[in-house]
């Protein structure tokens, strides 16, 4: 986190509240033919006409030209070094679903996944294959025994399962079997230090057993897992930050990311308007709110254009609903970018929008990576926008004599 000790006098807990609106994957590239982003592309009037009385610029996540994923990316939203401070998807994922994570557990992020007669993967995702199908597999995966070390198996939503490793000696220093690319064998789990050889045979054990099981099965006949961590430990996002702090997320690693920061995650539904819902219901009751958007990031990493148009498109009718609270700040910001024709993260900067009483316009037209490259906040760390949310909510006071 940026070194707030030496301000941590001059921020102060007002009434005011803050919300930060975090559309997942946000940025995007122009598409060959239009030479236009998805942003460019859609029909978004309210985000632009929000942009156009608010104070605009790019982000950059973690440093220029690298691809972060989606938990460092949202640890510098909230004001955490992301080269700084660490944390695996496997924990993220855990904690999100409030699986219990002791010190010395090792968890890992699991995707169902489908191979062919060779075991070269097909589909890294098994056809997104929805929760009620996965669920019994994840109960097949949980009976598997391996001498020496639980193991355990726990549904998170459609393909994704959470793989949790208790016992003596292990290590989160295990390689990733996901290969991040499809027509390949998943790989190996080897160890990435000399400590973590045990952990990784007893991984590759849990692999081939895991591939016996589901052998017959379809779509979803393997496993690929990734984002091995053990339990993390940030500085207390609200104590540092003098707010009273909540999260609404629809999905898991996001509730994981803000219980780590000790936000207390509010219960929500599974689309974005139950989430306005909840952060409406729960108002009066925070002066600090994060809330998550995820449909165009899901679109942009299948590389589908039209697809994450259309899911920006489906953000925008909601803007109004969380305009008519007043927030004294409501800034819309993404993790990462997730242009739809690399259908992955990558490393260019992010459209960013600050609204308050005291941003009335300067020009930018739109909200989209063009408009906001001219906004007078130019391109800033993530890390960053914290401090100006706390500034332009009347937190911050000056800071020395």
């Amino acid at each position: 986190m940026i070194d707030l000790e030496q301000i941590h006098d001059s921020i102060a807990s007002t009434p005011s509240k803050i919300v930060m609106l975090v559309a997942d994957g946000l940025g995007g590239l122009p598409h060959p033919d239009t030479r236009k982003s998805e942003l460019e592309t859609a029909h978004i009037p309210n985000l632009n006409a929000l942009a156009q009385r608010s104070a605009c610029g790019l982000t950059t996540p973690v440093e220029v030209g690298i691809a972060p994923g989606s938990g460092p990316g949202h640890l510098a939203l909230f004001g955490y070094n992301p080269l700084r401070y660490i944390i695996g998807r496997g924990a993220l994922e855990a904690l999100g679903i409030g699986i219990d994570l002791l010190p010395g557990d090792v968890a890992a992020r699991g995707n169902f996944c489908t191979v062919d007669d060779e075991g070269l993967l097909t589909d890294r995702r098994a056809g997104r294959i929805a929760t009620e199908l996965s669920a019994p597999l994840c109960e097949r995966l949980d009976r598997i025994e391996i001498p020496g070390v639980q193991v355990d198996v726990f549904p998170v939503q459609d393909y994704r399962f959470v793989l949790r490793l208790r016992g003596e000696g292990l290590s989160e220093a295990v390689e990733e079997t996901d290969p991040q690319r499809e027509g390949v064998a998943p790989r190996p789990a080897g160890p990435l230090a000399p400590e973590a050889a045990r952990t990784a045979e007893i991984v590759q054990q849990f692999v081939a057993e895991a591939g016996r099981l589901l052998s017959e099965e379809q779509p979803a006949n393997m496993v690929l897992l990734r984002g091995w961590a053990q339990l993390p430990n940030l500085p207390d996002f609200g104590r540092v930050y003098h707010l009273n702090p909540a999260a609404i997320a629809a999905y898991p690693m996001y509730r994981g990311l803000a219980s780590v920061a000790n936000m207390q995650i509010i219960p929500t539904g599974m689309t974005f308007g139950a989430e306005v819902d909840t952060l409406q219901a729960n108002w009066d009751k925070h002066d600090f709110f994060f809330i998550h958007y995820k449909p165009a990031d899901a679109a942009g990493e299948d590389g589908d254009f039209d697809g994450k148009v259309k899911r920006l498109e489906e953000l925008d009718v909601h803007i109004p609903r969380i305009l008519e609270l007043q927030p004294d700040v409501l800034m819309v910001a993404g993790d990462h970018a997730t242009p739809a024709i690399m259908a992955s993260h990558s490393w260019h900067p992010v459209p960013f929008l600050l609204h308050s009483k005291l941003t009335l316009g300067e020009g930018v037209d739109g909200f989209n990576e063009r408009a906001c490259a001219h906004g007078s906040l130019g391109r800033i760390p993530a890390e960053t926008i914290m401090l100006l949310a706390l500034s332009h909510s009347g937190k911050l006071a000056k800071y020395g004599p």
